[in-house]
């Protein structure tokens, strides 16, 4: 990663038939992600005041799902290369369905806690595969129709897809775990991977970029970690917010945590809307070393905040940060490697963040359990600067 690399050519315009392609996978990835951020902050709430787990629990069934994830996707990405990626869309959806009709099941079965924990995290494994799949065939098609020159504006709108995801199923999660407790949940969650299965149903596939012969992992992981780092580093910041704000504010004795997290996803999708070009043309470093001492403000804010006025703020501020850390450093980890290798790229790439998610929530549990939820966010600021400094390093 070279920050004083000369600009790049702004790819041209979009087509009609980009543009509807583009629309149809964001939708995908869309509907299939509510099935990931829907439940996040039910799941710590039915497991705190229901069911009576510690903060290091709540956290290990949180963080399961992105360890299987991180497991399962340098597979999913030899499957899109080899398959096609619409293959293992088909795939990842179902599984992704599935999750909730274990939450469903955990909910109203007539089960003892240890039970209903064991259907949690079945639920959350089954979670795991499904967006191992699903998330890197909605990528792999996406770059494979509009082009490796826009991989950038590509990551940009998925990303906005899935933190859109994120930010309205924050609040409806919540709504409905009010409304109609941990089962309105669970149907909800497996409702929404079967919307966007309906999508991929009426989309053309891409031929396939790999051959038959299968690629070793330490190879792409030797081409791409270095972004792939400084991914898994921004990325704290963001387990943390969608981890544990809402028990954070608790804590506090604050109410809308909710609201916390829409600011956090309304600053990433804003700055999303009229920047996804800049890793395109100014490349991954730069933009991304820009972006990290924004969300490093942004994290310090909460960690500080005297009230919840600040702790918005806050939130708002890490999303601007975090927007375009995720295509900045897939731009510089893609251009790495050959065409025929797109699909593992991609999927090992996403899979520093699923690292992240999976490392963040046990660990940063373990600490609030020790110094309070807050920590979450102290943490989240120190992980942003050491990124930085890994970034301007490259």
């Amino acid at each position: 990663m070279n920050p004083n690399a000369p600009l790049r050519t702004k790819p041209a315009p979009l087509t009609r038939s980009d543009r509807a392609s583009l629309i149809k996978q964001v939708a995908i990835v869309f509907f299939g992600f509510l099935a990931v951020g829907l439940p996040l902050p039910p799941i710590a709430l039915y497991m705190h005041d229901q069911l009576g787990f510690s903060a290091g629990m709540i956290g290990f069934a949180i963080g399961i799902q992105s360890v299987v994830t991180v497991l399962s996707r340098h597979r999913a990405g030899t499957l899109s290369d080899n398959h096609g990626a619409r293959y293992v869309i088909r795939l990842g959806l179902p599984l992704s369905a599935l999750a909730g009709l274990f939450y469903l099941l955990a909910a109203s079965a007539p089960l003892a806690g240890e039970a209903k924990l064991a259907l949690l995290i079945m639920g959350r494994i089954a979670l795991g595969f499904g967006e191992s799949l699903f998330i890197t065939g909605a990528m792999s098609w996406c770059i494979g129709r509009l082009g490796p020159q826009r991989t950038g504006l590509v990551m940009s709108w998925q990303g906005i897809a899935m933190y859109s995801a994120i930010g309205l199923g924050a609040p409806i999660g919540l709504a409905l775990y009010a409304a109609t407790g941990f089962a309105g949940v669970g149907i909800a969650a497996a409702l929404s991977p079967l919307i966007a299965l309906g999508i991929a149903y009426a989309i053309p596939d891409v031929p396939p970029t790999g051959h038959a012969q299968r690629t070793p992992f330490y190879k792409v992981i030797g081409l791409i970690w270095r972004s792939g780092m400084v991914l898994f580093l921004a990325t704290i910041p963001f387990a943390g917010i969608t981890g544990f704000m809402t028990l954070a504010y608790l804590e506090r004795g604050w109410s809308g945590a909710g609201l916390a997290l829409t600011a956090f996803s309304t600053g990433f999708i804003a700055l999303r809307l009229v920047a996804s070009h800049l890793p395109d043309v100014y490349g991954g470093a730069r933009v991304a070393m820009v972006s990290l001492a924004v969300e490093a403000l942004g994290q310090a804010m909460i960690w500080l905040a005297p009230n919840p006025t600040v702790a918005l703020a806050g939130a708002f501020v890490t999303g601007l940060g975090f927007s375009l850390i995720f295509p900045a450093m897939g731009v510089e980890a893609t251009r790495r490697v050959p065409i025929e290798q797109r699909g593992r790229a991609v999927a090992n790439f996403i899979a520093f963040f699923d690292l992240a998610i999976g490392v963040t929530a046990p660990a940063v549990g373990y600490a609030a359990g020790l110094f309070g939820y807050g920590t979450a966010f102290l943490i989240g600021a120190v992980a942003a600067l050491a990124a930085l400094v890994m970034a301007a390093r490259g």
